[in-house]
This record gives C-alpha cells, structure tokens and sequence, in this order.
C-alpha cells in the first residue's frame, strides 16, 4: 500500500511515481482547471522553490506544467509557450518519451491558438510519432493521448480526435461524453459545408452516445445539452426543445458556459424550426454571448452560420441573402483552411516517421547486438568528439572489465559467459543518467562516458562495483569488475583520455580486482 513499509509504519509521503511535492502540484493543477489562473501560478512559484530547495526534481515538471496550463487559460499564450519550451527540455533531459509527447501536444494546441499552424502541425506529428511506441504507463499514455486529442480539436482536426477519444473511451467510459461532443461539432460544420448525409451520420452517433447517458441519469444536464442539438439539427425538435430548456438554467446557474452554449443552441435550432424566428435568434444571441468563456475555436463560426440561417429564413430577400452568402463563404473558406491543415499534419508525420526510421537504422548499426548497449563503433565516435572539442568537460570516461571473465567462459561454457555480460549491461545501465552513454568497447570491456566530474565519477563506478558484487548472476560464483576512471581535461585528447583510464584499470586489476582507481 501506498506510504507502508515492514512493520506498519508510515512513510512521510506517499509512494508515487512523481516526487514527494506532488500533492501540491496536483493542488496547481486544480486551481488552473477551475479558473483561478492568478492562485495557480503564485502556488506554483512557492511550491517550485521548495521543490528545489529539497531536491524534489521529479515535482519540477508536474509544477512547470501547472504553470503552463494557468498561462493558457489566462490567455497568455507567449508565456505558455515558454514555459513549454523549458517543461519539453526537462523532459527530454530526464528521457521522458511520453511527458514529451504530452508536452509537444500542449505546444501544438498553443501554436494553433496564436496562429501558428506549420510550427503546430509539426509539434503534434512528432507527439503522434512517440505515441506510437508501446508503453507500460497506461495512465500517463492517456494523459498524452488527451493533450494529443485536445490540440486536434483546437486546430479543428475532428478526424484525429474522434478516433482517438473513441480508443480512450473504449476502456475508459467517461471519455464517451467528451467523443460524443467532437462528433457534434464535427456533424455540425459538416451540415454547414453542405455534406448532409457525411452530417447525420455523426450526428446520429453523438446522438446514440448522449442519449445512452440521459437514459441511465436522466438528472445530467451536461449529457442533455449534448443530446438536444443533434436531435434538433436530425430534425427532432419537439424533445430536443425540451430537453434544451430543462437544462439551460441549470447550467448558467452553474457557470457551465461551453454546455449552456449548447443548450441555447438546441432551442435555437429547435425553434426555428418551428417557425419562432424571433426566439430562435434571441437563443442564438445568447449563445453567442457566452463565447467569452472558455469556447472551443469552431463554436463561434458554429453560431454565427446558424444566426445566419435564422436571418435568411426572417427575411427572404435581396439583403438577407447577401448576409447569408457571405457567412456561408467564409464557413466554407474555413473549412479549406481545416483541411490544409489535416495535408500539413500528413505531411509532417511523413517526414517525422522517415526521421525516426533513419534515427533507428543509425543506433542499430551503434548497438551490440549481444547486450543492447552501443557497440566499439559507437565509441570510437565518441572518442572522435573528444579530438575535435565537441564533447567537453566535466566528462569522465570509465573502463570496466569484468574480472576472470576467461576462467568463466572456460569453466560455465560460453552461453553462461554471455548471460554475464548482458547482467553487467544491465547494471551499467541502471546506473546511467540520460547524458551517460555506456558502451560494450570489446569481449568483456565495457566503458561509460559519464558527464560530472571525478567524485561523481567515484560514486558511480563504486555503485556499478558494488551491484555486480551483490548479484547473483552465476549460482556459486562471485563475479566482479574493475574499473578505472580518468578525468576529461582542456585540450586531452581521446587517445590520451582513454590511456590514463586504462592505466587506472591496470592498477584497479594489479590492487587485486573488485576495485576502483582513479
């Protein structure tokens, strides 16, 4: 259980996999989800600077995301982006694929709200490229499909986010409501566009979603707000009238400005049908009038085209037509530019997805085949770095040799020989940062280039020591390595690091082994 240890105790925190500040980040998040923007970013400087002063650096991204977030619904959208810009390198620095795929997502709805289509597009086809990965974490894999779907819908790319809240809602029942929505608006600006059948196919299934909701609560007035516009535009709108009216007051009452919009919507709809034109535009208005909270990009054209409508039926002539034409023009202009988007995002998911093949046909020819780490090819690279000053200090190259290996393979054969060395391949990469880069130099050699400086380069090798001590990897006998370190200094060159690094190898083997020397 969370927060126990032997004996019934307590931790101080619980156990999660963010940091011990955790519960306050959480507490950021809050307040930036139900608007209290200000709160959230003063919150979140105080939390920060404790989180560092105690080294709680896991906290720090969940913090800056806090952050991020009360920026965007404070419409700073310059500041979001530059707190995205540091959350994606905290990320990246920590090899956190899905935080940055999330993190790519937020970018790409932000640069779709300030208008920077090609910059977003680009953001959310790598997202999509590192959604693509298998992954363990199932709960921060939703969070990124969402961020991912999120900016889909900013950019109005109904296509992506219906798919995507369909597969989320497959096993996570509270995502049906928010897939109903997308084919909502979607069936809407359809029906604008004039592709009535293409319409009512995803009106009809917003429908059969919402209205599943209604039926097993019929007091849910966010489900009943979804439901009576797709019945009203199916040309239901006797019980989309009444749906609609039961549930705008309550839903004003509670400031649920995005589902009340909706509900004037439906009577919009339901009304002039009806032939009520003049209460018919009164609900539009109100509509419209609650656009200045929280709405979606497309809600606006949404209400405007059927404003227009509702004038066009009101008057039939010369200057109602010419209203209409207009309004209908710019819809279909819109709907252009929507899907030049969807061609950009194809585009450079191409371009993304031949990047990533290209990516992974380099670090195959860089990998040993036999442990999974980077192979003498890799190294020599790297070393090549070092001559033309393009790997700087503080770097510290470690040589580790597992001891006796010979007498092993001899004595266990050498199947047993290689399960060796892939558990040492595992043990050095257990205790590797992301900057670290070990690397299977030749048979039993292994070398880790480690960014810090030599004390860190102590406390490293003596941690990998001691781990292949304590491991019992062959049953009965005691393997170990020794391991020699050397300091990059200004001007050394590779050849010269690695040869002060093998002589503290030889001195490690001649100390009589399962040591370090530095």
């Amino acid at each position: 259980m969370d927060g126990e240890i032997a004996g019934g105790a307590r931790l101080p925190v619980p156990v999660t996999t963010f940091g011990p500040l955790h519960l306050l980040a959480r507490r950021v998040h809050r307040l930036a989800n139900t608007g209290h923007g200000h709160e959230a970013l003063e919150a979140a400087d105080a939390y920060l600077a404790i989180a560092y002063a105690v080294g709680d650096e896991r906290s720090v991204p969940f913090l800056v995301q806090g952050q991020m977030y009360a920026n965007l619904f404070l419409g700073r959208l310059a500041e979001a982006a530059e707190l995205g810009e540091r959350l994606l390198r905290l990320h990246q620095a920590a090899g956190s694929s899905l935080g940055e795929a999330k993190t790519l997502c937020d970018l790409a709805q932000l640069d779709v709200l300030g208008g920077r289509y090609f910059l977003g597009m680009g953001h959310l086809a790598r997202a999509a490229v590192l959604l693509d990965r298998p992954f363990t974490d199932g709960e921060r894999r939703i969070s990124a499909l969402c961020s991912y779907a999120e900016a889909a819908t900013a950019a109005e790319m109904y296509e992506i986010a219906a798919s995507t809240y369909e597969r989320l809602s497959i096993t996570h029942a509270n995502f049906a409501l928010v897939h109903a929505a997308t084919l909502l608006h979607w069936g809407l600006r359809l029906s604008h566009v004039g592709r009535h059948d293409e319409a009512a196919t995803r009106l009809r299934r917003s429908a059969e979603i919402t209205r599943q909701q209604v039926e097993q609560r019929p007091d849910d007035v966010i489900a009943a707000s979804m439901l009576a516009p797709a019945l009203a535009k199916l040309g239901d709108v006797i019980p989309a009238e009444k749906l609609a009216r039961e549930a705008v007051m309550p839903l004003r009452e509670a400031e649920n400005h995005r589902y009340a919009r909706m509900a004037h919507l439906a009577l919009g709809i339901s009304l002039r049908a009806q032939g009520a034109l003049s209460e018919a535009r009164t609900e539009f208005v109100a509509a419209r009038e609650l656009c200045g909270f929280g709405t979606r990009p497309d809600e606006k054209p949404i209400i405007r085209f059927e404003l227009a409508l509702t004038a066009l039926a009101a008057d039939d002539g010369q200057a109602g037509r010419d209203l209409f034409e207009a309004v209908e023009g710019q819809t279909r202009e819109l709907w252009r530019l929507r899907e030049q988007r969807l061609a950009m995002l194809r585009q450079a998911r191409q371009r993304e997805e031949s990047e990533a093949a290209r990516a992974r046909a380099e670090r195959e020819v860089l990998r040993d085949p036999l442990t999974g780490l980077d192979n003498r090819r890799r190294f020599d690279l790297l070393m090549e770095r070092i001559d033309q000053g393009r790997l700087t200090a503080p770097t510290v190259l470690l040589l580790v040799d597992v001891d006796h290996f010979k007498a092993i393979n001899d004595a266990y054969s050498h199947a047993t020989g290689d399960r060796a060395l892939r558990e040492v391949a595992r043990i050095l990469r257990a205790h590797c940062r992301p900057d670290d880069i070990p690397v299977r130099y030749a048979g039993d050699e292994f070398t880790v280039f480690l960014r810090g400086d030599l004390d860190v380069g102590r406390e490293v090798a003596e941690r990998i020591r001691a781990a292949v001590a304590r491991t019992d990897i062959l049953p009965g006998v005691r393997l170990t390595v020794s391991v020699g370190l050397a300091a990059l200094a200004e001007g050394m060159s590779g050849e010269t690091l690695f040869r002060e690094a093998d002589d503290r190898l030889y001195a490690a083997k001649w100390s009589g082994r399962n040591t370090i020397a530095s």
